[in-house]
């Protein structure tokens, strides 16, 4: 075994947010096809149709696989897979589900993962998510359809 590096134990990671957007449900999920929140400036495109790429493009060839369409049924349904930014042995699942409300969409996000997960993930992810789909709320609401 190597040494130098702390053993690390499999954890589990399971976050459900819910939010309700005031914007048509179409709309909403245009907009979770784009880079969204602190997502923004870092280069992501996702590829939407099944086992299209979700990755991080740094140029010149570069740049970071963060998952795979799963499941895509617009305008309800968005699920991708794999390491999500996460660069050690990690599954991730991240789930959108979209339902139409009185008043707009409502969107759950369900994210799920299993691996030698990083004490600093496991802390801050929730946070990130948080920011992500306050993000991803002001753009649908401002009724920005970027595609």
């Amino acid at each position: 075994m190597p040494t130098g590096e702390p053993q690390r134990a499999v954890q589990t990671l399971y976050i459900k947010k819910d939010v309700q957007i005031a914007a048509p449900i179409d709309v909403v999920f245009e907009t979770l096809l784009e880079p969204a929140g602190p997502l923004a400036d870092m280069g992501l495109k996702l590829e939407a149709w099944p086992g299209g790429r979700w990755y991080r493009d740094l140029g010149d060839n570069a740049g970071h696989l963060w998952g795979h369409v799963q499941v895509i049924k617009p305008p309800k349904l968005l699920e991708l897979c794999g390491p999500m930014f996460m660069s050690y042995p990690v599954s991730s699942h991240l789930q959108y589900r979209l339902a139409e409300e009185a008043g707009g969409t409502r969107l759950t996000l369900t994210h799920q993962a299993v691996g030698l997960i990083s004490p600093e993930h496991l802390e801050g992810v929730e946070k990130g998510w948080d920011e992500t789909l306050a993000e991803v709320r002001a753009a649908a609401e401002a009724g920005r359809k970027k595609r």
